[in-house]
């Protein structure tokens, strides 16, 4: 090294402040989040005790013990050995057969709604909203009567036909709040670029709208997977029947299959539970469309 060539730089290494101490959470935090918990026990409780019970095999099903001693998978074997597996395949049937006609009805009835002026457009949306207030059972006689004439009894048809009319109402109103919070100058933009009507809304607003339209759809779903009493009138054959008329089987005169009910209800849960937490987000938007202009 010359005279002329100075002693590189030497920098002191930079001192990392110290991690703020982590700060215990208030009374009224930790008070919230305890009775949060506890709730959230409380709710899936009996979903635990179904799981419990579907895993215990027949000489367990008596004993006072929190876990069976052996765990009898072959519980859940036996649902698809069973037939039941045909009858799942109703359940779905049903479900996406409701959810398809409900959507293909509420969206041009709710956008026309909610972007048209017209007289008795008020009534007609109380009119809707009053439809929601009729229970299946309270018409059941009527229902049968009808599809009777029309040969649709035990037929998976008349199933996807009454769960899409007693859930439309609900998609009508969802759908309806959610287009109206849309702005109209969105689809004005996409008229001047060229668009139709039709094209605007497939383009613009239904995407803008698809919280709203996941929210009805999972709603639709739901309520045609767990519909018992319509399913159990108007079906009269085991293999026609969805899964929650087949697992009354089960449950005879003098006692009752547990392990093999409960597994059977555990399957038919699952699907419903993914698909909830799948879109769960999109739901909670959908359910306050509306709420904020």
């Amino acid at each position: 090294m010359t005279l002329t060539e100075s002693a590189p730089e030497v920098r002191p290494a930079a001192v990392r402040p110290p991690a703020p101490a982590r700060r215990l959470p208030s009374a009224r935090t930790a008070l919230v989040a305890g009775s949060a918990y506890l709730i959230a026990f409380v709710f899936l409780f009996p979903y635990l005790v179904m799981l419990l019970t579907a895993l215990r095999p027949q000489e367990e099903l008596r004993e006072a013990t929190y876990l069976p001693q052996t765990f009898a998978w072959s519980n859940f074997a036996n649902f698809w050995t069973g037939g039941l597996a045909q009858n799942l395949g109703v359940t779905l049937q049903v479900a996406a057969g409701s959810t398809l006609l409900v959507l293909l009805v509420a969206l041009p009835a709710a956008y026309y709604t909610a972007r048209h002026e017209f007289r008795g457009r008020t009534a007609f949306m109380v009119l809707v909203l009053i439809t929601q207030m009729f229970q299946p059972t309270a018409m059941l006689v009527g229902i049968y009567r009808e599809f009777y004439q029309f040969g649709l009894v035990d037929s998976v048809w008349s199933l996807i036909l009454v769960n899409g009319g007693f859930n439309l109402a609900f998609a009508v109103w969802i759908l309806h709040a959610y287009f109206s919070s849309i702005p109209r100058e969105l689809e004005e933009a996409a008229f001047i670029d060229g668009n139709g009507r039709f094209g605007a809304l497939l383009r613009v607003t239904l995407p803008l709208a698809m919280p709203g339209v996941v929210t009805a759809l999972i709603f639709t779903f739901i309520a045609a997977w767990n519909e018992f009493v319509v399913a159990l009138t108007l079906t009269t054959t085991p293999s026609n029947q969805p899964l929650t008329v087949a697992l009354n089987s089960f449950i005879g005169q003098y006692q009752v299959d547990w392990q093999n009910l409960f597994a059977g209800s555990v399957i038919a849960t699952i699907p419903v539970i993914i698909l909830f937490a799948l879109i769960e987000r999109k739901v909670v938007g959908g359910l306050t469309a509306g709420s904020i202009k």
